[in-house]
């Protein structure tokens, strides 16, 4: 079997490439088609888990969800996890590979698109269409030479390209039309349909500018998609980080805006809660009257807690805490919340040990392997905040390079029951007084934990059978779009 391939590309960043590529997934999977993501490489710090403990970027892992597939490796061969302004993490195939300088990395992109290739041949053995997704703009001449996900990707594929282009932030016209010109003429040849995101009104009114791009660039417009506003869709990194939520008379859940912030998406269910306002801050005086204080996880657990120092947040946290104010911790924030950090082999930090907030018993060590694990645990009972959710399952997973040793005879946050494939029954987390904290990411993400949380802040508990977000998608961009030259495009 050789997979056919549809390839979504932008005219920039953060146009809905990917969302774009999540709809498709779907709606050529509801017409029982054998469908797989694919993005050669992504730099985000919202990852996720897969079932064999592969690190891939969290939109590949939700474009599979709606394609109804398992995730794997091959749908996002190559990850950058940012680190500085001028360097990250690379994974690849689903394992860190080291941390390295933008410079070296681009140096390295020509022995990588064998890795790429490989992935591809892969998943195009495999499924039966593959919707591949760019990667900012295929017009940025001065990384042609080493592309590695774009118009080499298309060409490799043999994919035909849909060029999708944002009209919110102005310029969409020229975007496309700009993009057109820049392109090779085997490359552009390749772009069989235009889509235009995000309109606001009515669609029609755009009529004249779809003339006008069809005429003078000689390619179907495909689609006036209209804006579409919350997806319910786990964000990578293009959340809104404002308030979020019913505001006045609101339970309020304040969230740390960590510099190397990770895995934020995985408090997107508790925004939409219907009497929950979450708030994301970066100032000591934004925690006072929070309900519930969140460290989230970290890409950068030393840094950002010399960060919390300078800002005051770190001493503001403590305040709270020695005050009876609920706090939790989760994976970089629950490291944060102990004795000391230690990292002697400079993993994540040229500092070999910095001290915590001693809040909690524990103390982390960072180790060059990654733990990386879809896990099952049983939260413990008399969680702050949480104690009706004690004794339930929840599902997770685990992503960090520290190994925290709790202080025997500290209460713990829950029981492991499994990581990865395997059962286990281990003590998990920590808690004393108001303070929590547990390696765990997306208890939230599941209805039981979240709503014992609503409940315990005396909010209003949304009601009612929770709707595929998925399905939403695909309705929405389905209506939008001209199928029939899609499906002619595709082959299909």
């Amino acid at each position: 079997m050789t997979a056919r391939t549809l390839m979504v590309q932008g005219t920039a960043s953060s146009v809905g490439k990917s969302l774009l590529t999540t709809a498709l997934c779907r709606i050529y999977a509801r017409r029982g088609l054998k469908v797989a993501p694919f993005k050669s490489q992504n730099m985000a710090l919202n990852s996720a888990v897969c079932p064999d403990g592969a690190e891939i970027g969290r939109a590949q892992y939700a474009q599979a969800e709606a394609a109804r597939v398992s995730p794997r490796a091959e749908m996002n061969p190559i990850l950058l996890k940012p680190e500085t302004t001028s360097g990250s993490q690379v994974v690849v195939m689903g394992k860190v590979l080291g941390s390295m300088h933008f410079r070296d990395f681009h140096k390295r992109k020509l022995e990588l698109r064998e890795v790429v290739g490989q992935a591809l041949d892969t998943l195009r053995r495999d499924f039966d269409l593959l919707v591949i997704e760019g990667a900012g703009s295929p017009a940025e001449v001065n990384l042609k030479s080493r592309d590695l996900v774009n118009m080499w990707v298309a060409e490799r594929a043999d994919a035909p390209v849909v060029l999708v282009t944002d009209i919110e932030r102005g310029g969409a016209m020229a975007a496309l039309v700009g993009t057109l010109e820049l392109l090779e003429p085997h490359e552009r040849e390749r772009v069989r349909a235009l889509v235009v995101n995000k309109f606001r009104g009515d669609p029609r009114l755009f009529d004249d500018g779809v003339r006008f791009l069809e005429e003078r660039l000689r390619v179907r417009v495909a689609g006036v998609i209209p804006h579409l506003g919350d997806t319910g869709i786990a964000s990578e990194d293009s959340l809104d980080l404002k308030p979020r939520g019913s505001g006045r008379g609101a339970a309020r859940v304040v969230l740390v805006r960590l510099p190397r912030l990770s895995n934020f998406d995985e408090f997107e269910p508790l925004a939409r809660e219907p009497g929950l306002e979450v708030h994301w801050c970066e100032r000591p005086e934004e925690l006072e009257g929070a309900d519930l204080v969140v460290l989230p996880g970290t890409k950068c657990t030393a840094n950002d807690l010399a960060w919390l120092r300078r800002t005051g947040l770190a001493a503001a946290v403590v305040r709270r805490a020695r005050s009876g104010g609920a706090v939790l911790g989760i994976c970089g924030g629950y490291q944060m919340l102990g004795e000391r950090v230690l990292d002697p082999l400079g993993v994540e930090s040229p500092e070999p040990e910095v001290p915590g907030l001693g809040l909690l018993p524990i103390v982390t060590r960072f180790e060059r392997e990654k733990a990386t694990a879809p896990v099952v645990l049983r939260l413990a009972e008399g969680l702050p905040l949480l104690e009706s959710a004690g004794g339930q399952e929840a599902r997770g997973y685990e992503i960090h390079c520290g190994r925290v040793t709790v202080a025997p005879g500290a209460n713990a946050f829950g029981t492991m029951l499994r990581r990865g494939p395997e059962p286990m029954r281990a003590e998990e987390g920590c808690t004393v007084g108001s303070v929590a904290g547990t390696l765990v990411h997306g208890l939230f993400e599941n209805e039981g934990v979240r709503r014992a949380l609503v409940r315990a802040l005396g909010a209003e508990v949304s009601e009612g059978p929770a709707v595929d977000p998925y399905e939403r998608l695909a309705d929405h961009f389905e209506a939008a779009l001209d199928m029939t030259h899609l499906d002619r495009v595709v082959g299909v």
